[in-house]
């Protein structure tokens, strides 16, 4: 992408990728206007020379100029049109794939305050409308050709003809523009309810269950019907805005044309033209409306395609949720130790608040949090070693969701830092800490495929995925699938229940095998006793690796090496989970009820 990201540089840029499909397709529609104005010029000769005083071989001469004309003006359409139709495919393509890379880049901040709906929106019909420009674009250039071709003609035949025509089309034009500039704000506001009222939608596809579930269904109806009804009034409003634009420039191309017959009928009668010169005259006059409203049309595009590419250059220009970072792991000596040597080998480290943050031989895996403070987090120092198997528990949800961002470097703290093999967080190219350090989230989305191909999307290439697999019990899944591993489980797991997919997404990242795995709640929906091989699983997969499992299952805890209370945004205390029940009425609180 570009680094003007405003609404013209996203025009300019659409329209400068496809210059050379826009200009063949310019000169040959070109050549297919020329060829229309030509054939009423092209009879009054015929009418002077063949017709008048009749002369067979004239006459057959002329019609072969004709033919060869008429085919001219086929081709040249046929295949301009293809130029121009190719370009604007291509733009919008192009169009859709940097919204695709803004939204998925690790940076993050194109979807903040935009519902998946709206996104699809953007990616899809605005993408479309600044892609079909350059097919305008095509069209506007061969029709002021024609109206040019049009006008010399004319001058040809009679001089005040001509330059009333000359005067005319360019007041055409200028009262097109002037027209269209209502239909550009409709656009807009009929675009951002469109979106709208497709994230609605897809919120509540993605919801139905649940909506079910709470018997919620003519609350949900009741909320779509409402926005719909919006983006309906909205679409309307742009509908008449179109059709009065539209209306009016044939009102007034009209008038125009009449206005031209006034004056050729006049000139016939005062004999300042003969009748060939009038055949031609009216055949231009009947021809000019066709260029002339193909120019009012390319003015009501450029009008809605204006609307659109400010709608993209608001998601490409999104601010992202973190900023710099330019060190990959691997430049990280704990990191390039463990590449060298093929394994993780837990070293002693310091684990106090005071602990210095760099070491001779830093520790590979080791992810250490210094008077972390991000929300209602306020001082968290924390060191989780390499190959530590950590639990978290944090008493409010909050906090929780808030640690994971600070630690998916989804947000950057307010105040302290998180550290990897002694290097913020912060220093990391977004994309290069990833591959790295993984983040599971609870409400992880799966996709449309196969089980097996939702497993081993995010896992190195080569790598085998069943002990991730049967680490999370999926193999229990696969058996309820027709196909196995190869069964589809639809959109977003559809065809799963919650646990099913719960055990899913946690094989997806355990089959990621980074060095730091963080998961958050990978078992609120499955059963104890599946919850109970789960945790065997996980401590089995990771073994050697640092993970943090921030949870509150009594199961998961159980098989980590200690566990971390979070309460009130501080830690309040850490030890074995054993410990901890035993001691400590807020974490008991916590994990056993």
């Amino acid at each position: 992408m570009g680094a003007d990201t405003s609404g013209r540089g996203v025009i300019r840029r659409a329209v400068a990728g496809q210059r050379r499909d826009v200009v063949v397709g310019s000169l040959l529609g070109a050549a297919h206007q020329t060829g229309e104005a030509l054939v009423p010029v092209l009879i009054g000769l015929i009418v002077d020379r063949a017709v008048v005083r009749p002369d067979g071989g004239a006459l057959a001469l002329w019609l072969v100029v004709l033919a060869v004309v008429y085919a001219m003006l086929s081709y040249g359409f046929r295949f301009g049109a293809r130029a121009g139709e190719r370009a604007a495919e291509q733009a919008a393509h192009r169009l859709r794939l940097d919204v695709v890379r803004r939204v998925l880049a690790p940076h993050g901040g194109a979807e903040a305050g935009r519902p998946p709906g709206a996104l699809v929106n953007v990616a899809t019909e605005d993408a479309r409308r600044v892609g079909a420009l350059n097919m305008a674009l095509t069209l506007g250039i061969a029709a002021v050709v024609g109206v040019v071709a049009g006008a010399v003609l004319l001058l040809r035949a009679s001089v005040p003809l001509g330059l009333l025509v000359l005067v005319g089309a360019p007041v055409l034009m200028a009262l097109g523009h002037y027209l269209a500039r209502p239909l550009e704000h409709r656009s807009e506001a009929e675009q951002e309810r469109a979106a709208h009222a497709s994230g609605v939608a897809a919120d509540l596809v993605a919801g139905v269950r649940v909506l079910k579930g709470l018997r919620a269904e003519r609350a949900a109806v009741a909320r779509y019907r409402a926005t719909s009804q919006a983006s309906r009034e909205a679409n309307v409003r742009a509908a008449r805005a179109a059709a009065l634009q539209t209306g009016l420039m044939l009102t007034l191309t009209g008038a125009f044309i009449a206005l031209v017959a006034l004056v050729g009928g006049r000139l016939v009668l005062s004999g300042s033209i003969g009748l060939g010169a009038l055949v031609s005259a009216v055949g231009l006059a009947l021809f000019l409306p066709g260029p002339i409203a193909v120019l009012a049309w390319v003015g009501a595009e450029l009008a809605k395609a204006r609307a659109s590419a400010a709608r993209i250059a608001d998601v490409l220009a999104a601010p992202g949720e973190t900023t710099g970072g330019t060190v990959e792991p691997d430049a990280v000596p704990g990191a390039a130790a463990r590449t060298a040597s093929g394994t993780d080998t837990p070293a002693s480290a310091a684990t106090g608040p005071n602990a210095p943050t760099t070491a001779a031989t830093p520790t590979p895996g080791e992810l250490r949090l210094h008077r972390l403070g991000h929300g209602g987090l306020d001082g968290i120092d924390l060191t989780v070693r390499a190959g530590e198997h950590l639990g978290i528990v944090v008493t409010d949800t909050a906090d929780a969701a808030t640690l994971l961002r600070c630690l998916a470097r989804r947000c950057d703290p307010d105040r302290g830092r998180i550290e990897l093999d002694g290097t913020p967080l912060t220093e990391f190219a977004p994309a290069a800490l990833r591959s790295t350090l993984l983040v599971a989230e609870h409400d992880a989305q799966l996709f449309d495929g196969t089980l097996l191909d939702n497993v081993t999307a995010a896992a190195p290439a080569g790598a085998d995925p069943h002990p991730a697999m049967d680490a999370a019990a999926v193999d229990e899944v696969a058996a309820t699938l027709p196909g196995g591993t190869a069964g589809r489980i639809g959109e977003r797991g559809g065809s799963l229940s919650g646990g099913q997919r719960q055990r899913v997404a946690l094989a997806r990242a355990l089959a990621a095998d980074r060095s730091v795995l963080v998961v958050h709640d990978p078992t609120t929906a499955v059963d104890a006793a599946t919850e109970a091989r789960i945790a065997t699983g996980i401590r089995r997969a990771r073994t050697g690796r640092t993970t943090v499992l921030v949870t509150s299952s009594p199961a998961l805890l159980a098989a980590t090496d200690r566990v971390v209370l979070i309460d009130g945004g501080t830690v309040a205390a850490e030890a074995p989970h054993e410990d901890l029940v035993r001691d400590h009425p807020v974490y008991r609180s916590a994990v056993l009820t």
